[in-house]
């Protein structure tokens, strides 16, 4: 392709800009229950971006409520491209106010570490640098429309219709949330977020066993009811994470509660845990059981669309000098969203590192160049080439 050669010289010699911008990014805190430091995190991003890619051609801010606002900004191609691509980046992070003063950003040699380094912020500095390397460097590409969201680590609760709307208004879905060791995310687990709670009868322990109920006897039998449900051959995760119940020793227990997470790869599996879940009843009958929650996020499923998007991604890491590997992981993401609309979507665009929601998160100086020059050079591709977004390869998806 002409030009993306240039791309590695470019990028590289403004590794010291590139850095600056994460570690400038990373000082700003925006932890997904903080609505005030997520404003704020947002307008210096909303500034910043101003500052390296121009004003865009279009803006719409939604208020979230209790949760971060969602920002989308259209930045329309240089070469009058008809094709959309939608690129999705969280601001949010999992860390509480408070956790810069004991971790700073730091750079040792290729290792940058700080809060939210790895999830996610180092996937918009690098999105952010793709875009400003196409313009300097000439290369074309698609009208790409940027949603900003701030609960994505909370499951997206007053982002996801604004995802989903943006997300048909497009070809394809480009997410820049950190790679799984260097691999692009091709599927997804679907996820469920789940609270049984039971209601007994409340007795002297001692006195007047006989006329208690207890839930926390009950909840026992559920707790292994459920986890008897994973079938890890099928990709299937049921845990009971947080269970909760009585009030004292000497107190049969009114009531109890256990919250679980379940994971699936499969629309059947989530049906069938759903039954499951449905299914759930007290073996005492002046207990009672009910289930709140939901899933979270659909499957993301490897469908041919994505497939050869990944393709493309991997042609171009070949032409830049380094291979490129797929996988598929048990954590969801903004990206599960569009690929149940039926759009193709390429995941793990963002960091080469590790550590997500650890004190040890950290990514690749390196790999951050390297996945600029990426971005940048898939998106001269998707303009050269858009059938790939709108055609399925004939090859059957493995």
């Amino acid at each position: 392709m002409s030009g993306i050669k240039d791309l590695t010289a470019w990028v590289g010699q403004r590794r010291s800009d590139i850095v600056g911008d994460l570690t400038a990014y990373v000082s700003r805190e925006t932890p997904s229950d903080d609505k005030t430091l997520l404003v704020s995190g947002l307008e210096w991003i909303e500034e910043w971006l101003h500052n390296r890619l121009g004003e865009p051609g279009a803006r719409r801010i939604v208020d979230g409520g209790e949760w971060g606002d969602t920002l989308v900004l259209d930045y329309p191609s240089d070469q009058g491209s008809e094709t959309w691509i939608t690129a999705l980046c969280h601001y949010d992070t999992v860390w509480p106010a408070g956790t810069l003063r004991n971790w700073p950003p730091t750079v040792e040699g290729d290792r940058f570490s700080g809060p939210g380094a790895f999830d996610m912020k180092g996937g918009l500095v690098q999105l952010v640098w793709a875009l400003r390397a196409s313009k300097e460097l000439g290369l074309p590409r698609p009208n790409v429309r940027l949603v900003l969201n701030g609960d994505e680590e909370l499951g997206s609760p007053a982002s996801r219709l604004i995802i989903e709307d943006e997300a048909l208004r497009g070809d394809g879905v480009l997410v820049f949330e950190a790679s799984a060791r260097g691999a692009l995310k091709t599927a997804r687990k679907g996820v469920g977020i789940f609270e049984v709670t039971v209601d007994g009868r409340e007795a002297h322990a001692g006195l007047d066993p006989e006329t208690g109920a207890s839930a926390i006897d009950e909840i026992a039998h559920v707790i292994i009811q459920l986890h008897a449900e994973t079938d890890l051959a099928k990709g299937t995760t049921v845990n009971v994470g947080l269970v909760h119940g009585g009030t004292r020793t000497n107190v049969t227990a009114g009531t109890a509660t256990a919250n679980l997470d379940v994971r699936v790869s499969s629309d059947s599996e989530a049906r069938r845990i759903s039954a499951v879940l449905e299914g759930l009843r007290t073996r005492h009958e002046a207990a009672t059981l009910t289930v709140s929650g939901e899933w979270n996020r659909p499957v993301m499923t490897r469908s041919p669309q994505t497939a050869r998007l990944f393709t493309a991604a991997e042609s171009v890491a070949g032409e830049l000098g380094f291979e490129l590997a797929e996988t598929s992981v048990g954590g969801a993401s903004d990206g599960n969203f569009a690929a149940a609309l039926g759009l193709p979507v390429l995941d793990g665009l963002g960091a080469v590192g590790d550590g997500a929601h650890a004190r040890n998160e950290w990514i690749s100086v390196a790999g951050m160049l390297e996945r600029t020059c990426l971005a940048s050079g898939l998106l001269a591709t998707l303009h050269e080439s858009p059938e790939i977004l709108r055609s399925a390869p004939d090859a059957a998806v493995a």
